[in-house]
């Protein structure tokens, strides 16, 4: 039990709480906000096995360089508390639960979890080359809301992929954010990131863009698609929000980019998902 209960905290499985409202408002839109509860069972199975064997992945391939990062050293494989072979095990286990989720689904997202699952992963290899990284991670969250639309509607349409982009500029955005206090040991580690890259400061400014672009695309993904003033209301509500977060990490003060980056960002999927639901079922 104690392993399981280790591997739970070393994925962060809180977190799917990011990605998840996404692919629920996709799925609620494609489904005219009435979705069948087999469709909606496996895609949250879907998720639960993407979301955890990306991060089994990442910590698996990022055991040395958490080791050398004092920020990151007592995580459960660098402090000894996990062995590889188990996370590996985890890993593989929690890719084949998705691909059987998927399978599940439909044919199409049968076909496509491979790729699904190599977005999922190649994100942890990426700040080995190129300081775009972020983006990837965007990427690697941003597929939910589309794999929840192919579940329903079995084919692409433009709502997911607008809303995949918002998602990928969200968290690009505050993962600029978060990799502004490993400068230091990333310049000197041979890693790539934006803050690496072009300094504190412009990073901080290439967060804000990223995340002007994120509102702008959740407004034109629910206009597209005929939500209403409510749903717009949600909309604003993530824009302050993301104001405020930026404001927790003004200057070059980091000591709350924790709450910044846990708390603000754990609020703005479940304002978004709120929004719709009222505009789907209320008005």
């Amino acid at each position: 039990m104690r392993p399981l209960l280790l591997i739970l905290r070393m994925i962060k499985w809180e977190h799917t709480i990011f990605a998840l409202p996404f692919a629920l408002v996709s799925l609620l839109v494609a489904s005219d906000g009435v979705p069948a509860w087999s469709t909606l069972g496996w895609i949250l199975v879907a998720m639960i096995g993407a979301r955890s064997t990306a991060m089994a992945f990442n910590r698996l391939v990022d055991a040395r360089i958490d080791a050398a990062n004092p920020r990151t050293a007592t995580r459960e494989i660098p402090s000894g508390a996990l062995s590889r072979t188990a996370v590996l095990v985890f890993t593989l286990a929690t890719a084949g639960l998705f691909v059987f989720a998927a399978f599940m689904l439909n044919p199409l997202c049968f076909a496509l979890s491979p790729v699904a699952l190599l977005i999922v992963w190649f994100y942890s290899l990426t700040k080995r080359f190129t300081a775009l990284s972020h983006l990837f991670l965007g990427l690697a969250l941003g597929v939910a809301p589309i794999g929840a639309w192919l579940a329903v509607q079995g084919e692409f349409a433009a709502f997911p992929l607008i809303l995949a982009f918002a998602v990928l500029c969200w968290v690009a955005g505050f993962d600029v954010l978060y990799a502004c206090q490993d400068v230091d040991f990333d310049r000197k580690a041979g890693l790539r990131s934006i803050p690496a890259a072009i300094g504190q400061r412009a990073a901080r400014w290439a967060a804000r863009g990223l995340h002007v672009l994120a509102v702008g695309a959740w407004a034109w993904a629910f206009l597209s698609v005929g939500l209403g003033a409510v749903a717009l209301a949600g909309v604003v509500v993530t824009a302050v929000l993301l104001g405020y977060e930026h404001w927790l990490v003004r200057g070059d003060d980091l000591s709350r980019i924790d709450r910044a980056f846990f708390e603000v960002n754990s609020w703005i999927g479940m304002v978004l998902l709120g929004s719709t639901l009222l505009e789907l079922y209320l008005v």
